[in-house]
């Protein structure tokens, strides 16, 4: 099957994408996603909120059959990671700050703030992030590696694609065998492809189950 071939020729509503999406652990093991095509559904998440924007992501496209395959026990055997046209690794850069003045120097040029503005930034930023104590900065890049991933995921259904989130996995051998240095913290892992059996249905508690107005009274 040709990895240029259109999924898509519609776009759906954010409504189809919302109850479309299914955690889908079946994937058609012929099926690739082109590495354009990642590349822009990647670019359309990387657009997901984050604390002071500091976009404390880093991800790892794991497509090579043979690092899936490398992958896999350390995935506790799901075959997912072996038949999915990727494996997405979301992982959490705790000195992201280090990179405050790449960022807040783009949004100066591109007009979004003033010079004095970007100095205070990148001079706040820097001293705040950089000493947090680990246990903060680990819960920071958690929230935001969370964030990304579920905009990984409704970008992925939007494209016609599956996904499902795994936590099952052991995180230190997955640093060590993939050479991850200890400033990032493993989040998740994001199986992507074309589904050949569908997700499981499911049920969401309601509204009036999990939501209060002002007063919390569970």
């Amino acid at each position: 099957m040709s990895t240029m071939q259109a999924v898509q020729t519609k776009s759906p509503s954010f409504e189809e994408v919302v109850h479309g999406r299914r955690s889908v652990r079946h994937y058609d093991p012929t099926f690739k996603i082109s590495k354009e095509e990642m590349t822009e559904l990647l670019t359309e998440a990387l657009r997901a909120p984050s604390s002071s924007n500091l976009q404390p992501w880093r991800l790892l496209v794991i497509d090579s059959p043979e690092l899936k395959q490398k992958l896999l026990p350390i995935a506790f055997n799901q075959q997912q990671v072996a038949d999915a046209s990727a494996v997405i690794a979301v992982l959490g850069d705790v000195e992201s700050y280090k990179l405050a003045d790449t960022i807040y120097n783009r949004a100066y040029e591109a007009g979004h703030m003033s010079a004095e503005t970007k100095d205070a930034f990148i001079a706040n930023t820097t001293k705040n992030y950089g000493s947090l104590p680990p246990e903060i900065a680990r819960k920071i890049v958690y929230t935001d590696g969370g964030l990304i991933s579920m905009q990984i995921m409704l970008s992925a259904k939007a494209r016609g694609y599956d996904t499902v989130p795994m936590g099952g996995y052991n995180p230190q051998q997955f640093t060590e065998a993939f050479g991850i240095g200890e400033r990032y913290v493993p989040i998740m892992l994001i199986a992507i492809g074309k589904a050949s059996q569908e997700g499981h249905s499911s049920v969401r508690l309601t509204v009036d189950e999990v939501v209060r107005w002002n007063e919390f009274d569970f």
